[in-house]
């Protein structure tokens, strides 16, 4: 099973996602793929407060802020990866990165990841409607989002958006 939970910030997307993928595993491995990159001690607080509340739902971490395609995790596992737009800017921006050729690496990335788990389910953020006029560089991002967001949601079995903690089936 393939799944996509979206949903802007704060909407409960990731709560969702974590029960989805925790019901979705029948006994086998469970990974938590986590793409936030730390700049500051703030972040190294927030991702070991985060390792810790994810062990206690039997997840393992495997810290992939970059090529998913080098992800390597026992056959038949279940995997939630969080998130797509943390993964996105880190491909794009990040000196380890993909650079311009972001969109390819991660969708190599993920069919890596698929060859490997019997479930995924990606999270990634809605941002596509604030209206506001960006910068270039954000602009290239939100399109890149759209794109990798598109080519998941056609292959997904299931996608839902999680609006005010409340989860709207999709697909």
């Amino acid at each position: 099973m393939l799944g996509v939970v979206i949903g802007g910030s704060g909407s409960g997307k990731s709560e969702f996602a974590e029960s989805l993928i925790i019901n979705e595993n029948k006994g086998n491995n469970l990974f938590y793929l986590a793409t936030m990159q730390p700049f500051d001690e703030e972040a190294f607080k927030k991702i070991e407060r985060h390792r810790k509340m994810r062990a206690k739902k039997n997840f393992d971490t495997i810290e992939c802020q970059t090529h998913l395609e080098k992800v390597n995790m026992p056959k038949a596992s279940s995997a939630l990866l969080e998130c797509m737009s943390n993964l996105v800017a880190n491909e794009m921006f990040s000196p380890e990165g993909a650079g311009k050729d972001c969109v390819d690496a991660i969708k190599e990335g993920l069919k890596h990841l698929l060859s490997q788990t019997e479930n995924l389910v990606v999270v990634t953020n809605n941002v596509f409607e604030d209206g506001i006029a960006y910068e270039k560089e954000s602009v290239k991002y939100i399109k890149n989002i759209g794109l990798i967001n598109q080519w998941l949601c056609q292959r997904a079995d299931r996608v839902v958006e999680v609006v005010f903690g409340i989860p709207i089936d999709i697909k």
